[in-house]
């Protein structure tokens, strides 16, 4: 009789050993894994983004900078233009 209820507590642990390993098989199966060589690399898509957008940034900035001084070449003309008299500048 001791034996059968060896058998019993064997076969359970069996069983439950039996479900463990399914459910760890399942969850490896449920994500499909992609070779690194068909992955695009992560890291030289975003230097190339960076490096658009850093190109952007100097685009823009020469921009502002040309800008900036077209309108400071202006106010100081206007300035020099108001404080002298209009019979003078010619």
């Amino acid at each position: 009789m001791a034996s059968s209820g060896y058998v019993q507590a064997v076969v359970l642990l069996l069983a439950l050993q039996l479900v463990c390993v399914g459910a760890a098989d399942a969850d490896h199966e449920t994500g499909t894994v992609i070779p690194a060589e068909s992955r695009p690399c992560v890291d030289c898509h975003a230097f190339e983004f960076m490096q658009r957008a850093l190109q952007d940034l100097k685009k823009t900035a020469f921009n502002l900078d040309a800008r900036t001084e077209t309108l400071v070449l202006r106010t100081e003309r206007r300035a020099l233009c108001d404080c002298m008299p209009t019979n003078s500048l010619r």
